[in-house]
């Protein structure tokens, strides 16, 4: 529990092994030992994860997942303006990266209380670091859209991204999504599928889009990152390409300015004319 001379109050996010129970940090032993309250994704997970690593709960444990966590978050913050420790869980990796997490955080903000984080394995890090394309700039886009259609104006969005790009994907939608990636960005476009990562079966699967669509076409299982290449530069895209991408990203909720601005900047074309060619291909 919280030591008697230590009250002030903080939300501690707090990383858990992704895999390879070994990958627990001591300060994520010590917090879930001392802290007055744990806010777990999966209540059963958690304490099965701390017998692993021969940890007792000291404190309370409360459920936080996607169904609870806006009406769990103003418990968890009485709790901390009281001078408590509060520490969030996931099952696997950092909270609020595509898990529960940010909610309480940024209530935490708003309300003034101390906000800080346990850092430790990352699924999304681990994979980009492990799949050998360029890691100078990224970005993290999730799971893609489980609906074709949605699915494919996501990705269409992201063609001429010049930053190498990571998703999450559920085994059972790998083909499908690899075949859109495929579609989208072009069979040729360097990717890695990264599945168990840290687990006793840990795979990376490296190759274009094309060639990985066609190992995916078997039973592939377990969890899932996907890491895939940056647009070249240079791509010479022609004004009709540049135009049916603004307004693909248009169609996924885009503001038609930015997504302009961003597309003429990346193919280094003059954002008026592109922006008049786009508001000409919307009036037809």
């Amino acid at each position: 529990m919280t030591a008697p001379e230590d009250r002030t109050g903080r939300l501690v996010l707090a990383a858990t092994p992704i895999g390879d129970v070994e990958d627990a940090s001591p300060r994520l032993r010590r917090l879930l030992a001392e802290a007055d309250v744990v806010a777990a994704e999966d209540t059963r997970r958690l304490r099965a994860l701390a017998a692993r690593m021969g940890v007792t709960i000291g404190g309370r444990v409360v459920s936080y997942h996607e169904h609870n966590e806006a009406a769990r978050a103003g418990d968890l913050l009485d709790v901390v303006a009281g001078g408590g420790t509060v520490v969030v869980v996931t099952d696997a990796g950092m909270p609020s990266v595509s898990d529960p997490g940010f909610r309480v955080v940024a209530a935490a903000v708003e309300a003034g209380l101390t906000v800080t984080a346990a850092p430790g394995p990352s699924a999304v890090l681990t994979a980009l670091a492990l799949s050998g394309l360029p890691t100078d700039r990224f970005c993290f886009e999730g799971f893609p859209p489980r609906k074709p259609g949605e699915r494919a104006r996501s990705l269409g969005a992201l063609a001429r991204e010049p930053r190498t790009m990571v998703f999450f994907e559920a085994p059972h939608r790998l083909a499908d999504t690899l075949a859109a990636m495929a579609e989208a960005f072009g069979g040729d476009r360097p990717a890695a599928v990264c599945r168990e990562l840290t687990k006793t079966y840990e795979e990376v699967r490296r190759g274009p889009l094309a060639e990985l669509v066609a190992w995916a076409a078997g039973e592939v299982r377990g969890e899932i990152a996907v890491v895939v290449a940056g647009a070249p530069g240079g791509t010479g895209a022609s004004t009709a390409d540049l135009v049916a991408e603004v307004l693909a990203r248009v169609d996924a909720g885009e503001r038609l300015k930015e997504a302009v601005g961003d597309l003429a900047e990346t193919a280094g074309v003059p954002k008026r004319e592109l922006y008049a060619a786009a508001l000409t291909a919307r009036a037809r």
